[in-house]
């Protein structure tokens, strides 16, 4: 039988990550192990309380779901088909299950995840670097402290979204600006904002309205010059046609949708309905962050810079260099442990 075992672990930011529901100064992540006679295979849980999950309801059902991983860890289809019967939602568990068996696999075949999948590891994007919400002062710091990275995701959703994005474009006036409301706007509000905003060259905005309201988001898009992503809406393969003709883009998370597998699934059927995608992140260690770095080479954006916001990185991985990730040639993830 494959063995697993599983340790919490807090990641500690480096300033306090504030959007536009809430602010965290600590991530409650767990990273698990699954061991195959002498290969261990890495995964890491990011949970998010807004997808109903949190540090506790992930150690507390990686054994339920361990019971039914069986003993071969090649057949990754039909053991995350097992784990979803098992249980219906827990999907930062799912995915750290899933990425350690990817890890597993790759160990044991002694090749890099990119390989299996084949890809041109050559081929990943550049990554932005977020900024969250802040005093305008505070934020066009932070802006200037970024210079190394060509791409900035600037969190909004309060009163002061005009002039933060004026604070940053002084100091950072050729950078790539993409903005990110986390719902935390009405769909008149986003209206209104976004074409305020555009002026400031906006590639794009990610999830101005709540969830589960497609039609603000439709109705946005046809008001707006500035192309629509979809983060929260977007959780599972079956919301992609809705959304499709609502937005422009999707973003994509392992955390929120039960790992590479099935993140795999939902670039394809994204391509289908000519949608634009990004894959993104939760607040996670190299780990995760990596795993999720293997697929970039077949979307169009990446936001994994969960590893560069936090002071006690367990594991090295995938490296950043002026903005573009950097996918390392070791087998299956490619991650090793930092001495501790």
């Amino acid at each position: 039988m494959l063995r697993l075992s599983a340790q919490p672990v807090e990641l500690k930011l480096t300033t306090p990550f504030r959007i536009s529901r809430n602010v965290q100064p600590v991530s409650p992540n767990v990273l698990i192990e699954i061991r195959h006679d002498n290969f261990v295979g890495y995964g890491e849980a990011a949970p998010d309380e807004y997808y109903g999950e949190n540090q506790q309801t992930v150690l507390a059902c990686l054994p339920i779901l361990a019971a039914s991983l069986g003993a071969d860890p090649f057949p990754i289809e039909a053991i995350m088909q097992r784990l979803n019967h098992v249980l219906r939602l827990h999907p930062s568990a799912k995915a750290a299950l899933n990425m350690a068996l990817y890890d597993l696999v790759g160990k044991m075949l002694n090749v890099p995840l990119y390989k299996i999948l084949g890809l041109a590891p050559q081929a990943t994007p550049l990554t932005s670097f977020t900024i969250g919400i802040d005093t305008p002062q505070a934020m066009a710091e932070k802006a200037r402290q970024a210079q190394g990275y060509p791409i900035l995701k600037i969190k909004v959703g309060t009163k002061n979204d005009l002039d933060n994005i004026k604070a940053i474009r002084d100091v950072r006036d050729s950078a790539v600006l993409r903005v990110d409301a986390n719902t935390g706007w009405t769909p008149k509000e986003a209206i209104q904002m976004i074409n305020a905003l555009a002026p400031y060259n906006i590639e794009f905005v990610e999830q101005p309205v709540v969830a589960t309201d497609l039609a603000g988001l439709k109705l946005i898009r046809e008001n707006v010059p500035v192309p629509i992503m979809a983060d929260e809406s977007c959780v599972t393969v079956e919301d992609i046609p809705r959304l499709a003709g609502c937005v422009d883009a999707v973003n994509l998370k392992l955390m929120k949708s039960n790992g590479l597998t099935n993140v795999l699934k939902m670039i394809h059927v994204a391509r289908a309905h000519h949608l634009k995608i990004m894959l993104g992140c939760m607040i996670e260690s190299s780990l995760a962050i990596t795993a999720a770095a293997h697929l970039t080479p077949l979307v169009d954006y990446a936001d994994l810079d969960g590893h560069l916001l936090i002071d006690n990185d367990p594991y090295t991985g995938v490296t950043v260099e002026e903005g573009k990730l950097i996918l390392p040639a070791a087998p299956g993830l490619g991650v090793t442990e930092r001495a501790r």
